[in-house]
């Protein structure tokens, strides 16, 4: 299964490669812009952790399964944080879906595990998961989802990272996310 997982992956990457489409380019936007879903996608690799609008962000994600925030730093002063993620491709989640899962580093490479197994009606996250701090929905290109959590579940001394649970995906799909003062 994760052969088959992985070859689903690789076909992906090379067919998006190939395409000439979603290459990386400047990208000139706040990182709080949208990008409509008829415009091209732009990837930017952050350079810098990304606070917008102190308690929120937008994350934009594409069909050539990347993320365009690296890293997000939440201010210790937010009680509740929110998170969007906008997926920009053309792709219907039940072969490209996106969602954003947050745990501690240290449980990732399980949360994702078992997230496989809960199969995509769960949206790739098994059900009332401990581990697992926040999640959005599983979406498909063009659609839009956030959550909202509690900031306190954060533990200043932990790492934390945030991704993508569909299958092959959280390898490429992922971040930090780090309290700052």
């Amino acid at each position: 299964m994760k052969t088959y997982l992985g070859l689903i992956a690789a076909a992906a990457l090379t067919l998006s490669a190939c395409s000439g489409e979603n290459k990386p380019a400047e990208n000139t936007a706040a990182p709080s812009s949208t990008v409509a879903a008829s415009e091209s996608v732009t990837v930017v690799e952050a350079s810098a952790p990304v606070v917008a609008d102190e308690c929120s962000t937008l994350i934009n994600s594409n069909d050539a399964m990347q993320f365009d925030v690296k890293e997000i730093s939440i201010k210790s002063s937010c009680k509740q944080y929110t998170i969007t993620l906008k997926h920009t491709g053309t792709i219907a989640k039940q072969a490209m879906g996106h969602n954003v899962v947050i745990s501690k580093v240290s449980d990732k490479d399980a949360v994702v595990k078992d997230g496989i197994d809960a199969n995509i009606e769960a949206d790739y996250v098994k059900p009332n998961d401990e581990r697992v701090v926040a999640q959005t929905k599983l979406i498909g290109g063009g659609e839009e989802t956030s959550v909202t959590f509690d900031v306190a579940k954060l533990a200043k001394s932990e790492a934390y990272e945030y991704f993508c649970t569909f299958p092959g995906h959280a390898a490429l799909m992922s971040g930090k996310i780090t309290i700052v003062e």
